[in-house]
């Protein structure tokens, strides 16, 4: 894989995919703008997948898992200007401003669609990856610049970017069912759910009785097994939805689990395991 980020300020970067396909899992610290230049982006998260193409700007809101894959297409790499909206940006921003919405409690990711403002914000960067930096002030007023744009454009974003709490104690079964499909680590769904580590492991015992390890192979194979049985989905595809690295990982597990090749599937798809991971 050629991946080349180019940095005119921490915050300001242009990303550069030139290979097939880039998969990663992301729980983004903060906020990221992001306008594409060029490529394909498909982004799975809870109950929701998006797809986005050239001129396409998109905000993914800070602490939401997702899985995204880049792809270049019709013969160009996958490019994109991306701008992080760090807490400390946010912070100085609201600080004299007066927020008009209610705090979101679970942001989605926001599409603006090739808006012409915001689009002219962000192209008039390019021209500067060029150069060794960009004089902060000058970053700075670019940055505020595509938060003012957002915030005439979006009567809610203000809930969004204005919230600067973090993750409380939610209820550990209905996240983990609906979050099970991202490769994150167990501090960070610990995290996500408003516990320590040692915490979530021990909530997790007492509502599934069994390891949070066990448990997230089980439903994700339990997944990529509907995928492919019911929706006839192929191996290769199915992996990049269910948390899984490589083809060949999967299909290991995926035969201890069930007791035959992702590529044997009984007739009438039942899923019979075999396995249990212990």
């Amino acid at each position: 894989m050629e991946h080349t980020s180019k940095y005119i300020t921490p915050d300001i970067k242009l990303s550069c995919y030139e290979d097939k396909l880039f998969k990663s899992e992301v729980v983004f610290d903060q906020h990221m703008l992001i306008w594409f230049m060029s490529g394909e982006t498909k982004i799975l998260q809870a109950g929701a997948s998006h797809t986005f193409k050239a001129g396409d700007i998109f905000l993914i809101p800070r602490n939401q898992p997702a899985t995204i894959i880049n792809y270049p297409k019709d013969g160009l790499p996958h490019k994109s200007v991306v701008m992080l909206l760090s807490a400390a940006t946010l912070n100085d921003f609201y600080a004299s401003v007066k927020v008009k919405a209610e705090v979101v409690p679970i942001p989605k990711i926001r599409s603006f669609k090739r808006h012409p403002l915001l689009e002219s914000c962000l192209a008039s960067l390019v021209p500067y990856f060029e150069m060794e930096e960009l004089p902060p002030n000058l970053a700075s007023l670019k940055i505020n610049e595509a938060i003012s744009i957002l915030r005439s454009i979006d009567p809610e974003v203000d809930g969004v970017l204005a919230n600067f709490e973090e993750p409380g104690k939610v209820d550990l079964s209905g996240f983990m069912e609906k979050n099970y499909m991202f490769n994150m680590t167990m501090t960070k769904f610990g995290y996500l759910t408003g516990r320590s580590i040692t915490t979530f492991k021990r909530d997790f015992k007492k509502t599934y009785n069994t390891t949070p390890h066990k448990w997230l192979m089980q439903k994700r194979l339990e997944l990529a097994h509907y995928l492919m049985s019911v929706q006839g989905r192929r191996p290769v595809e199915v992996i990049f939805e269910t948390g899984f690295e490589n083809l060949s990982h999967f299909s290991f597990l995926f035969k201890k689990h069930f007791g035959y090749a992702p590529t044997e599937l009984p007739e009438g798809g039942v899923a019979r395991p075999q396995s249990d991971f212990s």
